[in-house]
């Protein structure tokens, strides 16, 4: 069974009244119902010790999916260096949401991973445009959002091994909103839905997406991450 870690800045959900409405236990916890039926599952947060991110727990981790956006500058360098060796090693790294500015993806990505963006609780379409890439296996040709945060091209980002999803919408813009990447022996995959104060986490395809990606990207045979008793 695929190990994974849950890692959620966890701030919003204290401090602002909108997101504690919607995840009163933290995205994180969400996020975790949708994987536990299928994987081993843990969650860690910003304010734990080490960022709950020690050794130990990255050694026990195949896939570590990450949420954050506005304590980025607080996340310790010394972790950010441990979570990018483990991912150059092999283990899986999701990049959510606002976390393309994270200071580990931005670091993999070797930009800035600057775009556009405007809050205004508007319609989401993510195309699917690579139907046939594991990350889509049981989708439509497309996945709406009622309500979500836009984001828009230009994104600073290297251009992706491979596209799965594409975003339109309702004010007309269009942003890659599912990126792969490999680095070293590691896959990584940015997942742009999930804004905190809209119930993206609760939505059945987005959680599919997110089941698909954790086993896409978990390590593969022949990288280190798979040698040893977890092999």
């Amino acid at each position: 069974m695929v190990a994974v870690t849950i890692w959620n800045e966890f701030r919003h959900e204290q401090e602002d009244d909108d997101a504690a409405a919607v995840y009163p236990d933290g995205i994180h916890a969400t996020i975790a119902d949708a994987l536990e039926d299928d994987h081993e599952v843990r969650t860690a947060t910003l304010d734990e010790p080490e960022h709950g991110l020690t050794e130990a727990v990255l050694d026990e981790t195949d896939v570590l999916l990450w949420w954050g956006h506005i304590a980025h500058d607080e996340v310790a360098d010394e972790v950010v260096d441990r979570v990018q060796e483990r991912v150059l090693e092999g283990m899986g790294l999701l990049v959510l949401h606002s976390g393309h500015f994270s200071k580990v993806f931005k670091r993999l990505m070797g930009t800035t991973c600057n775009l556009q963006w405007r809050e205004d609780g508007a319609r989401e379409r993510l195309w699917v445009v690579d139907p046939g890439h594991p990350i889509a296996d049981g989708l439509g040709e497309s996945i709406e959002l009622p309500e979500t945060e836009m984001y828009g091209e230009p994104f600073d980002v290297p251009e992706p091994d491979r596209l799965v999803f594409t975003s339109w919408f309702e004010g007309g813009e269009v942003f890659r909103s599912g990126c792969c990447y490999r680095r070293g022996n590691g896959r990584i995959f940015y997942f742009r839905p999930g804004h905190e104060t809209y119930p993206i986490y609760e939505n059945e395809e987005v959680r599919r997406v997110l089941r698909n990606a954790v086993d896409w990207a978990s390590p593969t045979d022949g990288s280190p991450r798979t040698f040893g008793e977890r092999a």
